[in-house]
């Protein structure tokens, strides 16, 4: 199998974590965006042969050895914890699996979405200048972690959900790497305690060095 992404994307991150630790070897492939892309907001050039199987150009995108192209990072999580179902990253408690979910979207769907190249481009074709977008992200970041923080209130730890990792705590590191990126004021215990039991694990802190600063 072929993990296609691009440093420093925070979805490309998520399968990395994801994968590692159920120990799934891949072949990843990690690209810098143009600048040219980056700029405009538009999505990065993929591989020749995959943008035309995947025209709106999402990643990261899973290639399986049929050659099947799974894409979407949520859907690829999924479809790893069908295939590996162990380690399981989901608890087995349906009503505690829901929260998760809900977590997790609430970061990939509520946050990442919010700040993401594409919509700082657009507020900047609007007129907004580079602080205002910048600002824009900041709050946006602050807004959602103020949320996770409140979802998380009654939660055991030591990660997100419990006492080992899972869909929440995948979702939660990359998160909180973006948000120092533009400079959001930590100050959510719950969220940084979990961050910091995650980065204890070599599945967060080896990818963290590969997709965050190769």
């Amino acid at each position: 199998m072929r993990l296609h992404g691009y440093r420093r994307c925070v979805a490309t991150w998520r399968v990395q974590i994801a994968l590692a630790l159920k120990g799934v070897e891949v072949e990843t492939l990690l690209r810098d965006p143009p600048d040219e892309a980056s700029r405009a907001g538009l999505p990065p050039r993929l591989p020749l042969g995959l943008a035309a199987a995947v025209p709106a150009g999402p990643n990261p995108i899973l290639q399986l050895p049929d050659g099947t192209l799974l894409h979407n990072a949520m859907a690829i999580l999924e479809w790893l914890e069908e295939i590996w179902p162990s380690p399981a990253l989901l608890p087995p408690d349906p009503a505690t699996r829901a929260r998760v979910r809900a977590f997790s979207q609430a970061i990939a769907g509520e946050i990442a979405m919010l700040h993401a190249a594409r919509v700082l481009a657009r507020l900047r074709a609007t007129g907004a200048s580079e602080g205002q977008a910048q600002g824009w992200a900041r709050q946006a970041i602050t807004e959602g972690l103020e949320a996770g923080e409140a979802l998380l209130d009654d939660a055991a730890g030591p990660f997100c959900f419990g006492d080992s990792p899972g869909f929440a705590d995948i979702h939660l590191v990359p998160q909180l790497q973006m948000a120092r990126r533009f400079g959001v004021e930590l100050v959510f215990p719950r969220l940084l305690a979990a961050e910091a039991a995650s980065l204890t694990l070599p599945a967060f802190h080896a990818t963290l060095r590969e997709t965050q600063h190769a």
